[in-house]
C-alpha cells in the first residue's frame, strides 16, 4: 500500500478545514494550475510544490479560507438581485462583497488572517493597479476594496498596490469615507451591507440615483437597464474575477426557486469585464440566438490583420512551464483514462477492421497455404494449394481537431478537451491516421492592438472584426504524438483562454486540410457555443460573428471535400452544423468524439 505524501495529507487537512469553515460536509478541495475558483461545492486552489514550502502552503490555505467564507456568509441570489447595471459599479459591488466576507474571517479567526493576507497579495500582484502610472489607470474597484479592507481589518494595503491606491485615496475618502464607518457596523448582515454599498457607489458617482434598485421591495428582480457602453473600460476586474467563476449550481443562499432563477438570469446579463492580455478574465456570455436566414448582402470585414498570429504551442511558454502544465494535465488524466481509453480501443478495433486484409484460397499460384499441407500428405494426389492476399481499400485519412480556447472553456471543459485530444491522437496514430490539433482564441481581451488602431484612426463606422487573432498549433499532422505531447499542457495555462472568433478559425483549419494529400480529410470542431468577441460585437451588429460563422459552415458543408463535424459543450451547435452533437456533461466528450469519428470513417 502506498503511503500518503505530505501533499496528500495537506490536501486532506485543507478539505476538513474548508468544510468546517463553510459548514458544508460535501465541500471538496482540488489542486489547479490555473486561476483559483469555486464551482458548485468544489474549491480549486493553487497546487504547491511537493516539498510544501511554507509560503505556498499559506497561499493555498488563503484561497481555501476565502472560498469557504464565501460558502458560509455569502448569499449569491441576494447579491445578484440588486447588482447595479453599470460595469464599473458592478465591479466595485462585487469587490466590496468579497472584502466583507473575508473581513469576517480575518476578524474572527486569528489563524485565518495571515492566510487571507497571502491570498490578497497574490490577487493584487496580478491586478492592473500595480502597473498604474496615473489615476486614470487605477481600477476603481481594486483601490476601493483595498481601502475598505484596511478600514475593516486594520491590514495595510499590499506594498505592490500602495502607489496605485495613493492616487485615488483622497478622492475615495472624501466622497465615501463616512460610508466606510457604516459598512464596518454591518459586516454580519449581507442585506444591510449591500444597501450601504449601493449608497456608497452613488456617493462615488458610479451609479445614478434613479437607477438604484428599490430597496423597499425585496422581491423585485434586477434592473433591465444594460448600462452605458463600456467598451473602452480598462481591464480592471482581475482581482474579483477569480472569485466570480461560480455557476448557478452553487447552493448558498436561501434556496428559493425564484431567487435561483433570478440569479441565473442576472449572471447571464451582468458578466464583468474581462482582464487584459495575460490576465484571467470573466467567462464571456454565450448567446444562443435562434436560426435566421442568412442575409445576401452580408460582407465580413477584418479591420487589421497585422496583429494576428499563428503560433506553435511551444513558442508561447518556456520548456519548464510546459513540463509543469503537462504534469498537471496528466494528473487530471488519471481519473478519466479508463473510460476514454476503453472507447479509444473500440475506435481502434473499428478502424483496424476496415484495414484488415483478406485472402483468396485455392489459387493456382501465390503463397503456399500451410493450413492445407496436411491434405496433400494424406492424399498425395491433391495438388498444392496457394492463397493470394486481397487488399481492402482504406482511404488515407487526416483528422484535424479544432479546439475552442475561449475563456468560457476554462476549467473542466478545456481539461477534458485536452485529454481527449491526447488519447485520440495516440489511438489514430496507431491506426495509421494522421492527426492535427489546433486551437483558437484571441491575443487580448476587448480588442488589443486592432482596437487601439481603430481608436487612433478616429473610430470609423462598421470596422468589422476588431480583435487580434491567436491561432495555435499544438500538433502538426506529420508530427509524431510523442514530440507534441507536452504542447497540450498549454491549454491549462492561466491567461491563455480569452475570446473566440470561430468563423475565421474554421477557414484557417480548413485551408490547412486542403493542403494535405490524403484522400479523406475530417475537420472536427470542439466548442461550447457561438462566437463571442466584445470588441467586435460592440461596434457591429449583434449577429456579426455568428452570421459569418454560418456562412463559412454552409460553404464547407456544400462545396468542400472536407468532412465537417462539431461537438458542442453545454450549448446547442446543431443549428449551425448539419453533422453535430451537443453534450451537457463534459464527461461525455471523449466518448462522443470517438463515436462521431467512427461514423465518419464508415462514410465512403
Amino acid at each position: 500500500m502506498s503511503q500518503e505524501s505530505p501533499l496528500d495529507r495537506f490536501k486532506l487537512a485543507l478539505t476538513g478545514a474548508a468544510r468546517a469553515v463553510g459548514r458544508d460536509a460535501e465541500t471538496e478541495v482540488a489542486w489547479t494550475a490555473e486561476a483559483p475558483g469555486i464551482q458548485g461545492k468544489t474549491i480549486r486552489v493553487p497546487m504547491p510544490p511537493r516539498a510544501l514550502p511554507m509560503a505556498q502552503a499559506i497561499e493555498a490555505r488563503g484561497f481555501a479560507d476565502s472560498f469557504a467564507l464565501r460558502q458560509r456568509h455569502h448569499n449569491e441570489a441576494l447579491h445578484a438581485r440588486h447588482a447595479p447595471a453599470e460595469a464599473d459599479a458592478r465591479a466595485c459591488y462585487d469587490a466590496v462583497e468579497m472584502v466583507r466576507y473575508e473581513a469576517l474571517g480575518s476578524n474572527n479567526y486569528t489563524g485565518m488572517r495571515g492566510n487571507l493576507d497571502a491570498a490578497t497579495e497574490i490577487r493584487t500582484a496580478a491586478d492592473p493597479i500595480t502597473r498604474a502610472t496615473s489615476a486614470d489607470d487605477v481600477p476603481v474597484q481594486s483601490a476601493l476594496a483595498l481601502l475598505l479592507r484596511e478600514k475593516l481589518t486594520g491590514q495595510p494595503v499590499p506594498l505592490a498596490a500602495e502607489n496605485g491606491v495613493a492616487m485615488l485615496r483622497e478622492w475615495i475618502e472624501d466622497k465615501a469615507g463616512g460610508d466606510f464607518e457604516r459598512l464596518a457596523s454591518s459586516l454580519d448582515d449581507q442585506r444591510a451591507f449591500q444597501n450601504l454599498t449601493l449608497d456608497m457607489l452613488r456617493h462615488l458617482d458610479l451609479v445614478r440615483s434613479e437607477e438604484l434598485p428599490d430597496e423597499a421591495d425585496e422581491d423585485d428582480g434586477p434592473d433591465d437597464d444594460d448600462g452605458p457602453d463600456s467598451d473602452d473600460q480598462d481591464s480592471s476586474q482581475d482581482q474579483d474575477n477569480t472569485q466570480q467563476q461560480v455557476t448557478t449550481e452553487q447552493s448558498e443562499g436561501d434556496g428559493e426557486s425564484d431567487e435561483t432563477q433570478e440569479m441565473g438570469q442576472d449572471q447571464e446579463t451582468s458578466e464583468g469585464e474581462p482582464g487584459d492580455d495575460g490576465e484571467e478574465g470573466m467567462m464571456p456570455v454565450r448567446p444562443n440566438r435562434p436560426w435566421t436566414d442568412l442575409p445576401d448582402t452580408f460582407d465580413y470585414r477584418i479591420y487589421s490583420p497585422a496583429f494576428d498570429e499563428i503560433v506553435e504551442a511551444q513558442d508561447l511558454c518556456d520548456y519548464e512551464e510546459l513540463d509543469r502544465l503537462r504534469a498537471y494535465l496528466d494528473s487530471q488524466l488519471a481519473g478519466l483514462a479508463g473510460i476514454v481509453t476503453r472507447l479509444a480501443n473500440r475506435l481502434q478495433r473499428r478502424l483496424m477492421a476496415q484495414q484488415n486484409r483478406s485472402w483468396d484460397f485455392d489459387q493456382e499460384e501465390g503463397l503456399l497455404d500451410a493450413a492445407r499441407l496436411a491434405r496433400v500428405i494424406v492424399s498425395p494426389g491433391h495438388s498444392l494449394s496457394y492463397k493470394v492476399e486481397q487488399d481492402i481499400e482504406f482511404k488515407d485519412t487526416v483528422v484535424t481537431l479544432l479546439i475552442d480556447n475561449s475563456g468560457s472553456m476554462r476549467g473542466r471543459p478545456i481539461s477534458i478537451a485536452a485529454i481527449s485530444a491526447d488519447i485520440l491522437a495516440r489511438t489514430l496514430e496507431r491506426c495509421g491516421v494522421k492527426v492535427e490539433i489546433l486551437g483558437f482564441t484571441t491575443r487580448a481581451w476587448k480588442g488589443g492592438q486592432s482596437r487601439e488602431k481603430w481608436l487612433n484612426d478616429g473610430k470609423p463606422a462598421d470596422p468589422g472584426r476588431l480583435n487580434d487573432l491567436r491561432h495555435i498549433i499544438y500538433k502538426k499532422a506529420d508530427e509524431p504524438m510523442r514530440r507534441a505531447r507536452k504542447n497540450l499542457g498549454l491549454m491549462m495555462r492561466e491567461g491563455l483562454l480569452k475570446e473566440n472568433i470561430d468563423g475565421e478559425a474554421l477557414l484557417w483549419a480548413h485551408e490547412r486540410l486542403l493542403g494535405r494529400s490524403e484522400d479523406r480529410r475530417i475537420l472536427m470542431v470542439i466548442s461550447d457555443g457561438a462566437p463571442v468577441d466584445d470588441s467586435t460585437l460592440s461596434v457591429n451588429n449583434a449577429g456579426y460573428l455568428e452570421t459569418h460563422l454560418r456562412k463559412v459552415i454552409d460553404w464547407i458543408e456544400k462545396q468542400s471535400p472536407v468532412q465537417l463535424v462539431a461537438i458542442g459543450i453545454g450549448h446547442d451547435v446543431t443549428r449551425y452544423y448539419k453533422r453535430a452533437v451537443t453534450i451537457m456533461d463534459v464527461e461525455q466528450l471523449g466518448g462522443t468524439i470517438i463515436e462521431q469519428l467512427a461514423d465518419l470513417f464508415e462514410v465512403e
